[in-house]
């Protein structure tokens, strides 16, 4: 695992970075060796247990097209029929709305520094642990916080918006 110091970071880390700066989040990102562009290679890269993946889901949302994230634990799944009764009917967002919305592409989704902030909804279930990793806009990019912090940096409200295991 590299660390920002000593890695050239990509242009949407670097923003992420910034804007978790000005946020006064303590942990910057970092940079993995490989990529973790799945909840389960994020968590094998970093010796945790999948649930510790604070995963960020991009839903469409049909009666304005604005993007909806859903930030999960990474050992859940998103029911969506939960998330659309707190925003309104969603979809599926393909690769180029996600790029559009978030500036971010597919297994980099950062929960902050957005290119047109979402609706952002938290999954309870992230509260489970002390500390949650998040992508930090790109497949390498991470980074660490408490679900506390999330909830706090985002502005989001916190919801049952997962299937019952």
């Amino acid at each position: 695992m590299n660390t920002a110091a000593t890695s050239p970071l990509p242009e949407a880390v670097q923003r992420v970075a910034a804007a978790l700066q000005a946020l006064g989040h303590p942990h910057m990102p970092l940079l993995l060796d490989d990529a973790a562009r799945t909840a389960q290679q994020a968590a094998d890269a970093l010796g945790i247990a999948l649930g510790q993946i604070a995963k960020s889901i991009i839903f469409r949302r049909k009666s304005d097209d604005a993007a909806v994230l859903v930030i999960t634990s990474g050992d859940r799944r998103v029911d969506e029929k939960k998330v659309d009764a707190l925003v309104g009917k969603t979809g599926r967002a393909d690769a180029d709305f996600v790029k559009a919305k978030t500036g971010f592409t597919i297994g980099g989704v950062s929960p902050v520094a957005h290119a047109s902030a979402p609706v952002t909804l938290i999954d309870r279930e992230l509260f489970r642990f002390d500390v949650v990793w998040a992508a930090a806009g790109h497949p390498h990019g991470v980074f660490q916080l408490r679900p506390q912090d999330l909830q706090r940096l985002t502005g989001a409200p916190v919801a049952d918006v997962v299937q019952q295991s």
